[in-house]
């Protein structure tokens, strides 16, 4: 199985940046905190614009939050990029400029969780661990365990299943990416197309016969429209776009639910993400 994934990995894994020899450690942890919960297309054109105006954390650091949430543009869940800056601040200030290669150590970086550790320890610096995405779940749970789906995360169930996989270190980095790249393209949530799967023939859920699962599901993601999201990203962006404070004159037509605004403007102040001053509602400076 594993020689099988990293053999199609290298003949058909997708030409992304941060697989490209001479990507940067520091390139990989931006790509991986804007690939969270955003699709690769998305992110392409803003990580290449976010490198470019800033290629080590010293200078993001040197920029100020505003500058960073600015840039993030329409990304989704700006608060990732309070964490970056903060993150780049604190790799500045506590190693070195350098961002650290070692998963105990990456998990004390602002907006750092298990995931993003491992990603960033296996891919930037070739680290033997296992990385679980729900791609990577999703692989696992149909070859090894024959259920239709993935179920619910469990971080700790879900790092042994992928460490029991795991090759030697010299291909484990190319084993993990060939899974994660195997389910965003061949073993999709819906309409998996098992005809293109390496590894078919090894496969339980095929080999069952494709049973459905009746397990638990995750709850869907509640719909962004007319959403406390939404509303939160309006006021953003009207921030965001302002060369000065933003009055509440300016803020009240943006959206027609007084309360709702009001829990949106609150929740933005409460995040860091803009902050409140006699003159109106501007994002932080320091």
């Amino acid at each position: 199985m594993q020689r099988d994934v990293i053999e199609w990995f290298a003949a058909n894994g997708r030409d992304l940046p941060w697989r490209r020899p001479g990507f940067t450690a520091w390139g990989s942890l931006v790509s991986e905190f804007m690939l969270q919960q955003t699709p690769v297309d998305r992110v392409l054109p803003r990580l290449d614009d976010w490198l470019t105006r800033w290629p080590t954390p010293a200078s993001l650091a040197a920029a100020s939050p505003a500058d960073a949430v600015r840039a993030w543009q329409n990304l989704g869940y700006p608060r990732r990029a309070l964490w970056l800056h903060a993150c780049s601040v604190t790799i500045v200030e506590k190693h070195g400029g350098h961002v650290p290669s070692d998963v105990e150590t990456l998990l004390t970086l602002p907006g750092v969780g298990p995931y993003t550790a491992r990603a960033i320890a296996v891919f930037a610096f070739g680290a033997h661990e296992p990385v679980v995405d729900t791609n990577i779940r999703r692989v696992i749970a149909r070859a090894v365990h024959g259920h239709s789906d993935q179920g619910p995360p469990s971080t700790t169930r879900d790092l042994a299943d992928m460490d029991a996989l795991l090759p030697g270190s010299e291909v484990s980095p190319a084993f993990n990416a060939g899974m994660m790249e195997l389910g965003a393209l061949v073993c999709t949530a819906q309409s998996p197309r098992c005809e293109a799967c390496p590894i078919a023939g090894l496969c339980a859920w095929r080999a069952a016969g494709y049973p459905l699962d009746d397990r638990p599901r995750r709850a869907k993601q509640a719909r962004y429209e007319g959403s406390d999201r939404q509303v939160r990203g309006v006021v953003l962006k009207k921030v965001r776009e302002s060369t000065g404070p933003v009055t509440r004159g300016e803020i009240t037509p943006l959206w027609p639910d007084a309360l709702q605004l009001d829990r949106a403007i609150i929740s933005l102040l409460d995040d860091g993400l803009i902050v409140s001053s006699g003159d109106g509602l501007s994002l932080p400076t320091d």
